[in-house]
């Protein structure tokens, strides 16, 4: 039997990686028969490069990874940026004086553009742990100082889910809001997924939608579920990611890729 895919798309947080932030010898090891059969293996995270390319470095991993939430196309092989999409500034803040007339103030940071990007964060916006680069705004002004790729919004009592609802219905077709994760609700260009970023790279692979195998844990992979052609949910993943999910695996922790994959081959 020959591997049915040509291409392995993977999320990076709660689904390639472990918790620890690395990945098992059992995963690598089926990635690597994936790649032996003939499938390209393409990393989509929402994080932006600054925030992914120790990780790539780490995994020895040189190949396309989709960066940003699909903002961004980088060569791990190059430390090259392929593509790069920024969010205009101005409609992004009217976007959150819509969603704070509704909800009251929000806590923000923002995730500047190119390699070296910078996060900002502004005052009241709680960071998730890690030892991710950061550097802290003493002024407001300053996150809209130069390019962004998307802004952070944290409310001080609504959930994400709840966060998320009450600002996609807001913001109207400004822009986009997506949940990409535990504490963090993103606010996009309009029209930007993981599913336009994938789309670029795998066009740069000569490989189709039809040819891809998708992993994901979060409602931002959604849109990538939908454009391949199989969707795999961790079972650590959201429950609306589940519920378009062709198939459920097993955790993060427990080499949920590696099962399927494992299977395949």
């Amino acid at each position: 039997m020959t591997f049915p895919y040509k291409l392995v798309a993977t999320d990076l947080d709660g689904t390639l990686l472990r918790n620890d932030e690395t990945v098992s010898e059992r995963t690598r090891a089926a990635l690597t028969g994936a790649a032996a059969a003939g499938a390209a293996h393409i990393i989509v995270t929402g994080r932006g490069v600054p925030w992914t390319r120790h990780i790539l470095d780490a995994l020895g991993y040189e190949g396309l990874a989709v960066c940003g939430q699909g903002a961004q196309v980088y060569h791990a092989g190059e430390h090259r940026l392929l593509t790069s999409l920024t969010l205009d500034r101005q409609l992004a803040g009217l976007a959150l004086s819509k969603v704070e007339a509704e909800v009251g103030p929000l806590a923000l940071a923002a995730s500047r553009d190119g390699l070296d990007g910078e996060v900002v964060i502004g005052p009241g916006y709680r960071v998730q742990d890690g030892p991710l680069p950061s550097v802290v705004a003493q002024d407001p002004a300053e996150l809209w100082a130069a390019p962004l790729n998307k802004v952070y919004i944290q409310h001080p009592e609504l959930d994400d889910d709840a966060l998320t609802k009450a600002a996609r219905a807001a913001v109207g077709n400004l822009v986009d809001v997506v949940m990409a994760g535990p504490g963090t609700v993103e606010i996009l260009p309009l029209g930007l997924s993981k599913a336009t970023g994938l789309s670029l790279a795998a066009r740069r692979l000569g490989v189709k939608a039809t040819d891809t195998l998708a992993f994901g844990d979060m409602p931002n992979d959604i849109p990538m579920f939908a454009w391949a052609r199989h969707g795999v949910a961790m079972a650590n993943a959201h429950e609306d990611l589940k519920a378009v999910a062709q198939e459920i695996t097993a955790s993060n922790e427990d080499d949920g890729i590696a099962v399927v994959l494992e299977r395949l081959l």
